[in-house]
């Protein structure tokens, strides 16, 4: 495990912060990676929960888009606690995402953080036309980096709401009917990351439509 330092931390959401956190030497990633992170404190050196880096490999620094978990004494919450300047613990990076192909983007809550770092590399790129993300989330507080993601040239932004019905978003669930609305053709690329129990339910709703098992992505 590498020592890092927390250089800089900013809230997201009412419960999302960014962490900016100092690349250990070597670390060598790709787009779509993630890494293993432990609390640098006794008792906690063992507890590692993985996260994928949203920066992008060229960067200087680290970036976590990392949500927190109230109700949950763990890892996670225990990092929103953190300050600037403490350090946490990183491992070697794995792969999560690899981008293959335009496609459409599956996701649900802090599910995005491993799509952020592909759309901001096809973006610098040039190359994020003909890609679609929809969005599910409870409600519109909930929405990681919404305007950046609006923002992003060639990217088509689906918002799907549960809890709220706004203008401008779908409200509800992912089922077939919305999916066969927003995605008129459905021979594409599916990326698919999320709680677990709206992955799987998302994935049944695809198998349906008979979009086939190959065109389907989920992290490694």
């Amino acid at each position: 495990m590498h020592t890092a330092k927390i250089l800089k931390i900013d809230q997201v959401t009412h419960d999302v912060k960014r962490f900016r956190i100092s690349e250990p030497d070597d670390f060598d990633f790709k787009v779509g990676d993630a890494t293993e992170i432990a609390l640098d404190e006794d008792g906690w050196r063992e507890e590692t929960r993985p996260f994928t880096m949203t920066s992008l490999p060229e960067e200087q620094s680290l970036e976590f888009t990392i949500k927190g978990y109230p109700e949950h004494d763990g890892v996670t919450e225990r990092l929103h606690h953190l300050q600037e300047g403490d350090t946490v613990l990183i491992a070697d990076p794995f792969k999560t995402f690899r981008y293959e192909e335009p496609g459409v983007f599956i996701a649900g809550g802090a599910g995005i953080t491993p799509f952020l770092a592909i759309f901001r590399d096809l973006e610098r790129k040039g190359k994020l036309e003909g890609n679609q993300l929809i969005f599910a989330n409870k409600t519109s507080d909930d929405v990681i980096y919404k305007s950046q993601l609006e923002s992003m040239d060639g990217l088509k932004v689906d918002h799907v709401l549960s809890d709220e019905d706004l203008a401008g978003t779908h409200h509800g669930l992912i089922d077939a009917d919305l999916l066969t609305d927003l995605v008129p053709d459905l021979d594409r690329r599916f990326y698919l990351c999320g709680p677990p129990p709206m992955m799987e339910a998302v994935e049944d709703v695809l198998n349906k439509l008979g979009v086939k098992a190959d065109s389907i992505a989920f992290s490694d």
